[in-house]
């Protein structure tokens, strides 16, 4: 008996607990020499934690970015151990550290809060909120790539029953970004993976996120405009300013939207980051609106048990974007959904939650004429969990940089590495 979604979908019944090892053959960046650095970047004021930060190691397209304690891991490689990193956070002055400096680990990063101010000039630019939004594409054409670029990135997925993780997928993939100027779908080639999934946690019922890195890959507003705005769509949705921020020392827009009162059907609220010298989108911030559980349902569940009714908690989004050389590229985007699972005749309820993201780490432009070839292409629908399996050391990554995962993730790994150790393998 299953449960399909349109972007997730359940399966009932139970599987066994099966960790297997598996290796890759080992690509360039993997046979470099580096040195790994970790620490915590938080608010210098309060000493919060700053979530999706971004570490750029200056001058290069090396970058890693912090969790959601703050936490970074960013593997250096010996060639640069002379440069800097700058690290950045929006609302927030940059810091640039140079890399001698750093210990291996428990670095403390501290960004200072900004507060911007636009000139009377921005300010007088835009007095309509919603025509600032239509010029942000408008000015794709200046503002966004128009040639392909090969990125790398890391890719995890996390399932969770109530507070407990039941199940990890992790991936580093091969992107070729298409131009923002045309039509073509990106493609998504996975490199090197991994992923564990403890059946017994389910209660008899599994998630599974479709579309893998592909989930996280069309939250690219100026890219796949129409997954939330276009022309005609814009319409529903009222919109505000907000008092500015900053991106890398450059003043931003905020607008804030939410769908019209008269819109009955689920759509989207949030903020918009546009930097004001450019009209370029920088950030976006967004959910779903779930308040219509019944109606917002539709927009997930395609199929399901007649016993079974699911309803979603909470839908939200975000997508970061990072500029070079004057271009505004996609470097982190974000799902974290959460659902509700009601069982005819069964007590109580279990809350499921699914989170997906990807960061950028590597990007360089695709050089005219010649073709690179992405084997292990991943289709828009494919479930991840099922497309690999294994698990292994904390060394799996090599020189590759990943996402530090928080901690109830790294408890999660540190279970199963003791199950690998009991069992021999």
């Amino acid at each position: 008996m299953t449960v399909f979604f349109k972007h997730l979908h359940l399966n009932t019944g139970l599987a066994l607990f099966l960790v297997l090892l598996f290796s890759y053959n080992l690509r360039g960046q993997e046979l470099q020499d580096y040195k790994e650095y970790s620490g915590r970047i938080l608010n210098l004021n309060t000493d919060k934690p700053l979530e999706a930060a971004s570490l750029l190691i200056k001058g290069t397209n090396i970058s890693s970015i912090s969790n959601t304690e703050g936490s970074f891991v960013l593997k250096v490689p010996e060639t640069e151990m002379d440069n800097s990193i700058v690290i950045s956070y929006l609302g927030y002055s940059s810091k640039e550290v140079q890399i001698a400096t750093l210990s291996a680990k428990k670095n403390k990063i501290l960004l200072a809060p900004k507060i911007t101010y636009l000139s009377d000039v921005n300010l007088l630019s835009f007095k309509d909120p919603e025509e600032l939004v239509r010029t942000i594409f408008d000015k794709k054409a200046l503002n966004n790539p128009k040639k392909a670029f090969h990125m790398t990135a890391f890719y995890r997925e996390t399932i969770k029953r109530r507070n407990r993780n039941v199940s990890l997928t992790e991936a580093v993939v091969n992107l070729h970004k298409q131009s923002y100027r045309g039509v073509k779908q990106d493609i998504v080639a996975l490199h090197k993976a991994r992923k564990s999934t403890d059946y017994r946690r389910l209660d008899t019922i599994g998630f599974k996120l479709q579309g893998g890195p592909f989930s996280t890959l069309f939250l690219d507003i100026m890219k796949y405009p129409n997954y939330i705005f276009t022309a005609s769509s814009i319409g529903n949705y009222t919109f505000s300013f907000e008092p500015p921020t900053a991106v890398n020392g450059k003043p931003v827009y905020v607008v804030s939207f939410a769908q019209r009162k008269d819109i009955r059907e689920p759509l989207y609220k949030g903020v918009l980051y546009i930097e004001a010298e450019s009209l370029a989108l920088t950030n976006a911030d967004y959910s779903l609106n779930v308040e219509n559980k019944k109606e917002a349902a539709n927009l997930f569940v395609e199929r399901k048990p007649r016993d079974v009714k699911v309803l979603p908690v909470r839908a939200n989004y975000r997508v970061n974007y990072r500029k070079k050389d004057g271009k505004w590229h996609y470097s982190y985007g974000s799902v974290a959904l959460a659902f509700k699972v009601i069982r005819r005749g069964k007590l109580f309820n279990s809350v499921y939650s699914l989170g997906a993201e990807m960061a950028v780490t590597n990007l360089e432009e695709e050089v005219q004429g010649s073709r690179r070839e992405y084997q292990n292409r991943l289709k828009p629908t494919v479930i991840l969990s099922d497309a690999i399996s294994g698990f292994s050391d904390t060394d799996f990554w090599g020189a590759y940089n990943v996402i530090e995962p928080d901690k109830s993730i790294q408890t999660a790994i540190n279970k199963i590495q003791k199950k690998l150790r009991r069992s021999g393998s």
